[in-house]
Parts: C-alpha cells; structure tokens; sequence
C-alpha cells in the first residue's frame, strides 16, 4: 500500500490533487481512500488530505507516515515533511522556498508547478501540474491511465470543459520530472 499526502494552502487545488491519485487508482482496480483536512476558511486557509491505495484491504484511511509528500506551500512542507517515512519522496512546488534539505533521507523533487501553469495561460492549473509530475515520480500508473482517471473524475463533476487544458497541464507536470 502506498501512502500520499497532499498539502497546501485552500485554494490551491491540494484537494483535488489528492482526489484525482485516488481515482486512478481505483480506476486501474487498487482500494483507494482519501481523507481531506482543511482549515476553517479554506481558501488561503491550510488544507491538506491522505490518499491511501494499493491492492490489500486499507484498515485505516487516517494519516500514517505518508511515503509520498506533495507539497505546495512553507508551512505545509514544515509540517509534514517531518512525517514522511524514511526514504520516501516530497514532490515540491516552486512557492516552496524554504530550506528542503532537512531530510537527506527523503528524495526532493521540484517542480516549477506556477511557473509550467503561467506558461501555459492557467495559473490555476499548477495543481494539475504538481499531479502529473507526482505520478511520474512515483511510478505507480501510466500517463494514459491517470488521464483517462482525471478527465472522467472531472466529467463525473460536470467540469468537463476543463478537459484539454487539464490535459496539457498534466502532461507538462509528467515531462518536467
């Protein structure tokens, strides 16, 4: 079973980062949990939430030790990079600028997730972004298969407008790592 966290600020899309890795795993027939957190005012207020999936039964869809963290913002990286398991991962955005090297047993990746967003005219897609460049850092599923995952979640919420931006947001996340 694999255990991912994503954190952020409200706003910036770490819920719906977090959802769309639980689809696809569901989709591709793995057990799958997600679990959001967020502060009372969610937009600019903290939020975060645990996806758990993998083969076996999930007896507990709380926050463990997550072996993946995707991170968006300082006080999110400060917070739960203390937790990741050892050996792990922090797949980390570019509004991330405080010292990532605290743990020289969890592997850093950066992602210049606004940066990739405002290239592509869509500020607001970096959190797609930062989904595409974690699911090629985990190797958990294919590019096709969490794209097809993402469009139907996205068609099953009636956003499916988004479609093609989604995409291209995605598939720059999964090329720049």
């Amino acid at each position: 079973m694999k255990e991912v966290v994503c954190a952020g600020s409200g706003g910036q899309g770490v819920l719906t980062c977090g959802l769309i890795l639980s689809d696809i795993a569901v989709r591709e027939g793995q057990n799958a949990t997600w679990c959001p957190s967020y502060g009372s005012a969610m937009r600019g207020g903290t939020a975060n939430c645990t996806v758990k999936f993998g083969k076996d039964v999930i007896y507990n869809p709380q926050q463990e030790e997550p072996d993946v963290l995707i991170v968006m913002n300082n006080p999110s990286f400060e917070m739960f990079i203390k937790i990741v398991a050892p050996n792990g991962m922090a797949v980390v955005g570019d509004m991330v600028t405080c010292d990532t090297t605290v743990r020289p047993d969890v592997t850093i990746v950066k992602v210049p997730c606004s940066a990739i967003a405002d290239e592509l005219g869509n500020a607001r897609s970096a959190n797609i972004v930062m989904t595409g460049a974690a699911v090629k850092a985990m190797g958990d599923f294919s590019k096709e298969e969490a794209i097809a995952a993402m469009n139907a979640m996205f068609a099953k919420k009636g956003k499916s407008k988004f479609e093609e931006a989604n995409k291209k947001a995605f598939k720059a996340g999964y090329a720049a790592v």
